[in-house]
């Protein structure tokens, strides 16, 4: 589930969103993203997210390092159990500060972080000839409309690297503390997402939050090896869904209030508007 600027083809997506009180950054929130990615296009292509952020920049993506099965761990500890969400509570959704946008290199990725989606078409330039998608510029005035106030992370690969990307991690301070969005707007043809449309979905949806009661979710064997650095971004618990078939397009959030019930209740219906 994600939006592409050439044709692709993501499947088993796993999206993870984690609140906690960092000892460094305070209250922030924590995505993970990772996917199958094969590309369809004939040149390089993209991954285009966003973040409901205050303030983002390169310093907010996180190295898995050695720990590239971080996210798989966590499917790992809610799929024997089919631990749930609460139904009713997540839904199907239709910064001032930091620069205005960046252009790095993340693992296989050279990443274009914005303030401003407008900002994005011109700063492609500075990616690499290779990583370089066709641009869509209707694309970012979409997402400029839609989504006022949030970053967007362009996520730039050529053919051969598609298949080898560690899962993407990333901290910031929320819009809305109390409420955990995961993007999942979906469009795999290069062109402008349609909300209303109905849209395959293969994915998993994780969430985790450090203020979880005894006996929350289901707990996480992650690696031992792990950096500690990484760890602490990391929850110790964790709940989550399986969602296959058409869904409407759009986002996934619930607030931080019914994914404290969630663990507690153990119910495994889900609420998608």
């Amino acid at each position: 589930m994600c939006v592409s600027l050439a044709p692709a083809e993501f499947t088993g997506t796993t999206l993870y969103c984690g609140r906690l009180h960092h000892p460094e950054h305070g209250l922030i929130h924590v995505l993970g993203y990772q996917n199958t990615a094969a590309n369809l296009a004939d040149g390089p292509n993209a991954m285009l997210l966003h973040l409901p952020a205050r303030q983002m920049s390169r310093r907010n993506f996180l190295s898995v390092g050695r720990s590239s099965d971080v996210l798989e761990r966590m499917v790992d500890a809610v799929r024997p159990v089919s631990v749930g969400l609460v139904d009713d509570s997540i839904a199907w959704m239709g910064a001032a500060q930091g620069p205005a946008v960046e252009v790095f290199e993340h693992d296989v990725y050279t990443v274009v972080l914005a303030r401003d989606p407008r900002a994005v078409p011109a700063a492609l330039a500075e990616v690499p000839e290779h990583r370089r998608p066709a641009l869509n510029p209707e694309l970012f005035a979409f997402y400029a409309e839609r989504c006022p106030a949030h970053a967007i992370a362009v996520c730039c690969f050529d053919n051969a690297e598609a298949a080898q990307a560690k899962p993407l991690l990333m901290w910031y301070p929320p819009h809305d503390p109390d409420v955990l969005t995961l993007p999942a707007l979906d469009c795999h043809t290069g062109a402008v997402p349609d909300p209303d449309a109905l849209v395959d979905t293969d994915h998993w949806v994780i969430l985790g939050t450090d203020e979880a009661p005894d006996g929350w979710g289901s707990p996480v064997d992650h690696d031992p090896a792990m950096r500690h650095a990484l760890r602490s971004y990391l929850p110790d618990t964790v709940v989550g869904r399986h969602f296959g078939g058409p869904l409407r397009n759009g986002d996934f959030a619930i607030s931080h209030e019914a994914l404290l019930r969630v663990g507690e209740e153990g119910v495994t219906r889900v609420g998608v508007f």
